[in-house]
């Protein structure tokens, strides 16, 4: 068949490989001029880097696979982990169960019933006794209301925003149960591509027909299957359509067609997203410990404050340390009408009020990505 897949990112790029080796004509239609979507990566130095952090858990079996299927095994390599949490002034880690005896905002009670029912949803696989239950209710009811507004409210606002009270406890069971089963003896270990995601995206396109840069209007029926219609007022007839995009942007590209029914519109509709931001920047000077640090207070504006070369050696990246800022925000947020120099003024100085060693001058190169 003649299949045309819209989005280049991962979702994009794995069905366009599966379906070119079954033997079927495939065209990626991407709106922007690169591929790798949410796991887009640039170039930092002589080093590529993606834009949004990420690693592999030990779970995520179909993305070790495909890493294996397309003979990027040696480039895998797998790295404990360190997590701390940012409250009260102070950066504590936030891993193990000595960890949380140690933590002191909170009495021993309170401790036993964030440890216990973290462990129950470790150990738990039956992800369906949390349906119809939001994160929200079910931690303050199991946690208690101190464990739950000091270590869990912070980082569901900080993911979800002005929504965290509606995230269903199942989405946090898979959180939990996911890191959990990454665990080894001494520890989590957590997986990357040395050389960055772009080892797999390059992998997987190299073959691919992609159109770049190709923003589509709209798909419609046809006589013998379905046509699309770019921005730029071509039009292709294809037998399959695959869209990888939002469900809202998906609403949009079909709503004028005759064989959708509304049913299925407003479905898609009802999803709603949230926008990601991240602001990247390099230093000579290492700032924290560990490799991940949730920042569990409310002034903060951004969520995690990753350093990356505490889990990738600084070696790979010109012997300079690499950080993240991230955070989560609906898209009508003020941020995402700032450019680069006004996002690092307020990060920046935010992040010099929680680590004072810090000092904007040791910023070698920063980077922002929405």
């Amino acid at each position: 068949m003649k299949i045309a897949i819209i989005g280049a990112g991962l979702t994009g790029l794995v069905a366009g490989y599966r379906l070119q080796k079954k033997g079927h004509q495939v065209n990626i239609f991407e709106k922007t001029d690169e591929i790798g979507g949410l796991a887009g990566c640039f170039k930092i130095n002589s080093a590529y880097l993606e834009k949004n952090y990420h690693h592999i858990f030990k779970t995520d079996t179909f993305a070790i696979d495909l890493i294996k299927e397309l003979g990027l095994e040696d480039k895998l390599t797998w790295q404990k982990s360190s997590v701390s949490i940012y409250y009260n002034d102070e950066f504590v880690p936030f891993r193990t169960p000595v960890d949380l005896l140690k933590f002191k905002h909170l009495n021993m009670i309170d401790k036993l019933r964030l440890g216990l029912s973290t462990l129950y949803l470790q150990k738990t696989k039956n992800w369906k006794k949390f349906e119809g239950v939001t994160a929200h209710d079910w931690l303050i009811k199991h946690c208690g209301k101190k464990a739950y507004e000091i270590i869990w409210q912070p980082l569901l606002k900080g993911k979800f925003h002005d929504l965290y009270q509606e995230i269903s406890m199942v989405w946090f069971w898979a959180r939990i149960h996911i890191r959990a089963n990454s665990k080894e003896k001494g520890g989590e270990k957590l997986g990357y591509l040395y050389g960055s995601l772009k080892n797999m995206t390059d992998k997987l396109s190299s073959s691919l027909d992609i159109h770049l840069n190709s923003d589509i209007l709209n798909i419609k029926s046809a006589p013998k299957g379905l046509n699309i219609t770019l921005t730029s007022g071509e039009t292709k007839t294809f037998d399959k359509v695959i869209c990888t995009t939002a469900s809202n942007i998906l609403a949009e590209l079909i709503k004028d067609n005759q064989d959708i029914g509304d049913d299925y519109l407003k479905k898609l509709k009802s999803v709603q997203y949230l926008g990601a931001l991240c602001f990247i920047f390099s230093s000579k000077k290492s700032l924290s410990k560990y490799y991940w640090n949730n920042i569990n207070t409310s002034d903060s504006p951004f969520l995690a404050f990753i350093q990356h070369t505490n889990f990738i050696d600084q070696a790979n990246y010109s012997d300079n340390h690499i950080y993240y800022l991230g955070v989560y925000l609906p898209h009508g947020h003020e941020y995402f009408q700032k450019n680069k120099e006004q996002i690092a003024e307020i990060f920046l100085d935010h992040l010099k009020k929680i680590i004072p060693d810090f000092k904007k001058e040791d910023v070698i190169n920063s980077f922002l990505f929405k």
